[in-house]
């Protein structure tokens, strides 16, 4: 099981979204995500920092030059809405 708090920002978001996260059993990964209780997928290489994590490390200025980065090096991978590409960009970006 993933050692990853889950943020309130996560939290807040996937309301949002209507899913459900819960810190990943696979160790590799931070959130395990769920749509009406049945699993999606695992998303958020372990290890890493998000969003949340660079904001309260290192400040907003870092967390969005870190955001701005991570969508433009995924930016093939978060526009398809519904894969674990877009749910991590939305939860955790």
């Amino acid at each position: 099981m993933s050692d990853y708090q889950i943020t309130d920002y996560t939290k807040k978001r996937a309301n949002e979204l209507n899913v459900n996260v819960k810190p990943s059993k696979n160790k590799n990964k931070k959130i395990d995500v769920y749509k009406y209780n049945k699993y999606l997928f695992s998303i958020g290489a372990a290890g890493y920092l998000d969003y949340p994590l660079y904001i309260k490390r290192f400040g907003m200025k870092i967390a969005n030059e870190r955001r701005r980065l991570y969508r433009a090096r995924h930016a093939n991978n978060i526009n398809k809405i519904g894969t674990p590409g877009w749910y991590a960009s939305e939860l955790l970006w």
